[in-house]
């Protein structure tokens, strides 16, 4: 085993990590600090959770905040919230559940950015959350996935689905009845 240089955590068996927290030493051995439990679920707390509107059981994150600017807000949460599903790949996480994580991002991310209305849903939606208890429950069980995780994706592909067929179905209708009343 190669010595670790001083910028580097080392990857040995005095590390306090489960074995489905080990993560290969040679991809990304660097950051791998970035990548470890405790490190996830302290970023997850402070995108979704860090803190609460008092008297109340509503709690955000900066994710929540820094939606609020508008157009690049949302970009930059959404970047930050990449960690998580980086860190899922690199833990081999299976690819099913990625794409699970993706569109979890996605929709927070496009929703998100709707003004006022858009930051609600993402503090309501907590994307990061959603994706550690993802990566969690790989770790815990992995190759197992539930029905929840293909019904997920089938309802959001048919929601996609609609989302590309209504503006190509008013675009057609919209040729016909110019066609219709050009030609008269």
């Amino acid at each position: 085993m190669p010595l670790p240089d001083a910028n580097r955590p080392a990857l040995n068996s005095g590390d306090a990590r489960t074995a489905g927290e080990l993560i290969p030493p040679e991809r990304w051995a660097r950051g791998a600090w970035i990548f470890r439990d405790e490190t996830l679920r302290s970023l997850e707390i402070l995108l979704d959770e860090a803190f609460r509107i008092p008297f109340t059981r509503i709690r955000f994150g900066i994710d929540g905040i820094i939606g609020l600017v508008p157009g690049l807000g949302d970009v930059l949460a959404g970047m930050l919230s990449l960690i998580i599903p980086l860190a899922a790949w690199i833990r081999g996480v299976p690819y099913i559940t990625l794409v699970r994580m993706a569109a979890n991002l996605g929709i927070g991310v496009l929703v998100g950015t709707i003004p006022v209305l858009g930051d609600a849903f993402d503090i309501a939606w907590k994307p990061n959350r959603r994706n550690y208890q993802l990566l969690q429950r790989h770790l815990g069980q992995p190759h197992r996935h539930t029905w929840k995780d293909w019904a997920f994706l089938i309802v959001l592909a048919c929601a996609l689905g609609l989302v590309f067929a209504v503006p190509i179905a008013l675009v057609v209708w919209a040729l016909v009845w110019l066609n219709q009343h050009l030609t008269l």
